[in-house]
């Protein structure tokens, strides 16, 4: 009963999905737009020696390099004109959060509402091209110092004109890429930025999992490490996908009310709160906030020149004391400072008092307030511990064994949240076309009568 039960509702789901000429188009330009961000990723700076430049960064390709080239689609390891991805742009956001949320006069700006969060996105953009200019600028110059395994220089003619060339490229591309991701989100399906990640993730997997199972061949993995490896993979994604889903539901009791000469029933509904409310965002922040001083010194510390930034990045390796600490670390705090961005207990208390709803024991106001605040603050505890343990379980164990990144916790996280968010929305799609289409039978069957 339960099968043909299901059976029936993917039939309707297709069938409405067939009919929802909006949804398909909005499917079909996001993936144009991610086919788009895919070439890019093919496209070379010039003035590159492609051979020189992998060797060098296959030196670092399980340190922090390596998890930026993950985020970048591999663009890093090509050296492409969308190698510094969208990370100057959630750099940008993250600076900006921060000021709103100490600064007056954003602060302000953000309880305009709608037009107030545009002047703030404005900002936002400016210092994505200012960040995007000084990484850029760092990259071009550390370029020109890096050497290949064999001592081959990396870039071909440094010199002035190489850096300004690398500099327009690399910031006109991750401009570029922030209106993609913008358009993405207004025109497509889904969040754009995420989706560039969660595409430069994707695009990836299948030569990751090639390399690893070459490794396993060659020896270098023992059968039972590789079985350990995607056991505990499949035992992240189930994690990932049941907490993601768990919510704690409010109960909200609204009183009777007399409409006329009609006395209605008291209602009640629950207010869900997600587990998990940050999503993915603090992986992301604590990893870009890792990488923005880390890039530029990777390079240098391939030339050998400067040996303290070579101790830096080396204490920020994979599985290293220091980078784990300060993940975990800045994974805490993002949960946080993102969950008290997104949910306002104050607002949401006032909100349920103007309609008249109530927590039940709890009185509306200031009490509910309070009580909605030390709810959020317990899960958040919980939602934090659980993504500390998802992006550094995988880095712990896995630090010492010769496997990508993209089996660490953080990619994975990334992919099955983005997946499980882009579903749910273009369910929320369908349901709104197969309500449109019963308004307008409803209209049909009215003009008939």
């Amino acid at each position: 009963m339960a099968s043909a039960a299901e059976q029936l509702a993917a039939n309707l789901n297709f069938s409405a999905f067939s009919k929802a000429e909006e949804l398909k188009k909005r499917i079909w330009f996001a993936l144009g737009a991610l086919l788009v961000y895919r070439l890019g990723t093919y496209i070379p700076l010039p003035g590159i020696n492609i051979e020189a430049l992998q060797q060098a960064i296959q030196q670092q390709s399980q340190g922090l390099l390596g998890v930026f080239n993950m985020f970048s689609g591999g663009a890093i390891g090509r050296m492409a004109i969308f190698a510094l991805g969208i990370m100057p742009y959630i750099s940008a956001s993250i600076i900006m959060q921060l000021m709103t949320a100490v600064v007056p006069t954003l602060e302000q700006l953000k309880k305009e509402g709608e037009q107030g969060r545009k002047v703030i996105n404005q900002y936002t953009r400016y210092l994505t091209v200012v960040l995007a200019v000084v990484q850029s600028y760092g990259i071009a110059a550390g370029l020109e110092g890096a050497q290949g395994g064999a001592g081959a220089s990396v870039v071909s003619d440094p010199g002035l004109f190489f850096r300004l060339t690398a500099v327009i490229t690399l910031t006109g591309g991750t401009v570029f890429l922030m209106w993609l991701g913008e358009q993405i989100t207004s025109r497509g399906i889904g969040n754009g930025i995420s989706l560039i990640i969660f595409a430069g993730i994707v695009a990836e997997l299948p030569r990751a999992i090639a390399g690893t199972l070459q490794l396993g061949q060659q020896g270098s993995i023992s059968t039972p490490a590789m079985l350990a490896i995607f056991a505990i993979t499949i035992v992240v994604i189930t994690a990932i996908v049941f907490m993601e889903r768990a919510q704690r539901r409010l109960i909200i009791q609204y009183p009777k009310r007399q409409v006329g000469n009609k006395m209605f029933q008291g209602d009640s509904s629950f207010l869900p709160l997600k587990l998990n409310t940050a999503g993915v965002i603090p992986p992301i922040f604590a990893t870009s906030l890792l990488l923005l001083p880390i890039t530029i010194a990777q390079f240098y510390a391939t030339s050998g020149d400067l040996g303290f930034i070579a101790t830096i990045t080396s204490q920020l390796g994979r599985g290293q004391p220091l980078y784990l600490f300060l993940y975990g670390a800045l994974i805490v705090f993002f949960v946080f400072f993102y969950t008290s961005i997104v949910f306002n207990p104050t607002d949401t208390a006032d909100n349920l008092k103007r309609h008249g709803g109530f927590i039940p024991g709890r009185r509306p106001g200031v009490q509910t307030a309070e009580y909605l605040d030390y709810v959020l603050t317990r899960i958040s505890t919980l939602g934090a511990i659980y993504l500390v343990i998802v992006c550094l379980l995988p880095e712990m164990l896995f630090s010492n064994a010769p496997i990508t990144v993209f089996f660490g916790g953080t990619s994975l996280l990334i992919v099955v949240s983005v997946t499980m968010d882009t579903v749910s929305q273009i369910q929320g799609h369908l349901l709104a076309h197969q309500y449109e289409g019963l308004v307008k039978k409803s209209r049909l069957g009215g003009r008939r009568k």
